[in-house]
């Protein structure tokens, strides 16, 4: 780093254009990062961070399924809602077991990464941005005591010339190695945007992938539902003229 001594005042830039540049928009990711992190979690049915069994037991549909079976035992396969009910909650149970996967993805694959980059990640690099403001100040004060010390007239300043001179050289290559590991940093940042982008991308795979999945499961249970109802047409026919016959 080149630095050029005109007054006590002046105050050193270490960073380029670029890396401010880089520093800015690293603030507005992590800002965006731990909005949407929030944001996904509060869309989820299930606990983060419990093993899958806990997990599904957790969700709604699971309580809807185990109320739907308590309630075909109840009413029994004679019974046409019995039939239908057990039928329904087998269903849901198999739904529940798809919502769980699907959750469970959501966390490994996508919440675990922004929250990383939004917690750790920036965070550490802008830590190490602030240490290199203060490596700086520092500089610019051995710097300043330096001048003073070269340009006094008093002898006993004079002295101190050459120690100082060598505090302002530590202080610099303080700020030199701290300078080299941010930007590397920072740069290291800039090109992984793609792959933070990505995680966006993901997340609208895994919903597909997710509904494509609950509706197999659907489009399975109908037709044998639908079946099984088909078996019990005779019954509503018979209520019908039954209840026709009274109304006469």
């Amino acid at each position: 780093m080149c630095v050029v001594f005109v007054h006590r005042a002046e105050k050193t830039e270490v960073l380029s254009d670029d890396l401010l540049q880089i520093e800015k928009r690293m603030e507005l990711v992590r800002q965006v990062s731990h909005n949407a992190h929030k944001k996904l979690v509060s869309c989820l049915q299930g606990q983060l961070g419990t093993d899958t069994e806990k997990r599904q037991k957790k969700l709604p549909l699971t309580a809807l399924s185990q109320a739907m079976q308590e309630g075909g035992s109840q009413l029994g396969d004679e019974s046409m809602i019995g039939k239908m009910i057990n039928a329904c909650a087998e269903a849901e149970g198999k739904l529940a077991t798809e919502l769980m996967q699907h959750e469970v993805l959501l966390e490994r694959d996508i919440l675990e990464p922004l929250n990383q980059l939004a917690e750790v990640d920036i965070p550490n690099i802008l830590k190490q941005r602030k240490q290199l403001a203060k490596l700086v100040l520092d500089y610019d004060s051995a710097k300043t005591r330096w001048y003073q010390a070269f340009k006094s007239n008093n002898p006993t300043m004079a002295a101190k010339v050459d120690s100082l001179k060598d505090e302002m050289d530590e202080a610099l290559n303080k700020v030199e190695i701290c300078k080299d590991q941010l930007s590397a940093d920072m740069y290291n940042f800039a090109s992984k945007e793609g792959e933070y982008a990505r995680y966006y991308v993901l997340l609208l795979q895994a919903q597909a992938d997710f509904h494509r999945q609950s509706l197999a499961v659907l489009e399975t249970a109908i037709p044998t539902i639908q079946i099984q109802q088909g078996s019990t047409v005779p019954l509503f026919e018979q209520y019908h003229r039954f209840v026709v016959v009274l109304k006469m």
